[in-house]
Formats: structure tokens, sequence, C-alpha cells
């Protein structure tokens, strides 16, 4: 078991800490669930993960800054304006790194999680894909920068060890789009489907 290292754990780079949050308990506002899907994601041209897929690849600003550190903050942005989605950054303080939780298997608190889903979405699907995973906890906007291992932070990680693990290429991604920095729990019927970006260069033609 891993639970209770805390985020030094995670002061590693984006694909080992993407294996170090793989199978973590997650519990937000009254439901608790395990993490079945993440991806990795670098940072900066000069950094030693460079990665033009991630949000931090152009330097810091005020709407990636959690990013660059300390690790185990919560990152929270909007997809397309409208989903919002987490990540988990990684790496030494001040170096951009970050980790999406990307799909998740309700443990406990399976009705407020369907309450906000919806009665028509079946349990396995209620947090699969990194808006619905958000949605189904109640994590928003505000809980940016939280300190994921505070007993007292509204978003709480415990790390577990994870078995079965497999990579594969980032989703829905035009840069940096052959990377196997996907990882999910074998056989765990959660995890999102994988869809290629239609911008994304023929497979084999990216990094």
């Amino acid at each position: 078991m891993r639970s209770g290292r805390g985020a030094g754990q995670l002061s590693v780079d984006p694909v080992e800490a993407a294996h170090r949050l793989l199978g973590a308990t997650i519990t937000c506002r009254g439901v608790r669930a395990i993490v079945v899907e993440v991806e990795a994601y670098g940072g900066v041209p000069d950094g030693p993960w460079p990665d033009a897929a991630a949000h931090s690849y152009r330097g810091r600003n005020g709407r990636n800054a959690v990013m660059f550190g300390p690790p185990g903050r919560l990152y929270t942005y909007r997809s397309h304006g409208i989903h919002v989605c987490a990540n988990v950054s990684c790496g030494p303080d001040g170096v951009a790194a970050a980790v999406l939780l990307r799909a998740a298997a309700i443990e406990d608190g399976l009705d407020a999680a369907q309450v906000r889903r919806g009665e028509a979405v079946r349990h396995i699907a209620l947090a699969r894909g990194p808006g619905n995973l958000c949605s189904a906890l109640g994590i928003t906007m505000a809980d940016n920068g939280v300190d994921v291992f505070d007993p007292k932070s509204p978003v709480r990680l415990a790390l577990n060890e994870a078995h079965g693990a497999v990579s594969g290429p980032r989703v829905g991604i035009s840069q940096a789009a052959d990377r196997p920095w996907r990882l999910w729990l074998a056989g765990r019927p959660e995890v999102s489907a994988y869809r290629r970006s239609p911008r994304a260069p023929a497979p084999g033609a990216s990094d």
C-alpha cells in the first residue's frame, strides 16, 4: 500500500506519477471512487518533460499555475468551456507536470453521484471520462489548487497499489498524439473509449 505517503510520492516524472495515481481512492462531497484511468502531461519545451499537448507548454500563467507545483495539488480547468476536468500536479515543485484523472469506479455514495449525473446514466458510466468524473464527484472550478492529501480538503486522494495497468496514446489531442501516456486498469468497464483527434497526424507520425 502507498496510502498515507502523500505528495512526496508524486514528486516524480509524469508517467511514473500516473502509475502511482492509477488505483488511487478519491473522495469528494459524499462520493468515494477508485481511479481506473489517467493521462500524464509534461511541461515547457526546455523542461525535463517537454509536451506540446500540455496546458503548461507555453509557460506559466494564471490558468495553469497549479501545474508548476508543488505536487499533490488539484488543477481544474473547463473542457470546451463546459465540463470541469481535474488533474493532480506532480514532479518537483516549480517544474510543470500533471496527471489528468480520466475515469473512476464509484465505490460509495452512488446515490449522490447518480443525482449529479442523472438517473438514466448507467452505474459504470457515472465517472467515465474526465468531465463525468468531476460531475459525479462534485468537483468544481473552486477546487483548483487544493491539497489532495490534506485530510481537511474537499477533494482527497489516497494512493494504493494498482495491478494490471495498460498503456496507450492519449485521447483527443493533436500534439504528441502517439505517446503511450494514458494508463488504465485492464478489464474495468468504467474506462473510457479511445478517440484520436481528427487533427492529429496519422498514427506513427507524431511523438
